[in-house]
């Protein structure tokens, strides 16, 4: 089973928010698949479904972002996973609007979601980071994370979300470098 968390805030205040991509992610995936409905588990929005013959639970976590490995940890100990089960979406400040990475472990960048989960979860899972781009000043950083997504956002950010569910598969099969490859090449 791969557990994969869209990490975000809950309530209609945060939807459109920038550091709620990695919900918007998840919602795209389980939207564009089959997959259960919605229902309440581990302080967790969770779905499950089938991706590649692999089962995969969604899992977007309702503790606020700085709680996120709360909830992640509850699902992860309930389904006896490892780190090398789950991968964590994310938004991510150091990267320019609509470009990915993923990587395995590492430090947290900063980012008080991943901050969380690592104790609760270990360091060596992955993370795709979804880049939102960065403000003008960093004084204007956390206003802007919190900050809904333009108007003028939404082409780049349906073709990323959109390119991300097309190519889940690859993650999936732990093909990080042919999902980075379809990335690159369809949102460069």
């Amino acid at each position: 089973m791969l557990l994969v968390a869209g990490l975000g805030n809950p309530g209609s205040c945060y939807e459109n928010s920038r550091h709620n991509i990695g919900f918007m992610a998840v919602d795209v995936i389980h939207d564009r698949n089959r997959f259960s409905t919605w229902s309440r588990k581990f302080q967790a929005l969770i779905a499950d479904g089938v991706i590649n013959d692999e089962k995969i639970l969604l899992i977007k976590p309702q503790t606020y972002m700085n709680l996120s490995g709360q909830a992640v940890g509850q699902a992860m100990r309930f389904y006896k996973l490892s780190p090398n089960n789950l991968v964590v979406i994310h938004d991510d400040l150091n990267l320019p609007q609509g470009k990915t990475r993923i990587k395995k472990g590492g430090g947290s960048g900063g980012h008080n979601g991943i901050k969380s989960i690592d104790p609760h979860c270990g360091a060596d899972y992955r993370r795709l980071r979804l880049g939102i781009g960065y403000p003008s000043h960093k004084d204007l950083v956390q206003n802007y994370v919190i900050g809904n997504f333009s108007k003028s956002d939404e082409i780049w950010l349906e073709l990323l979300l959109a390119t991300v569910n097309d190519n889940i598969g690859f993650l999936v099969k732990g093909d990080d470098n042919g999902f980075m490859k379809r990335m690159t090449s369809k949102t460069a």
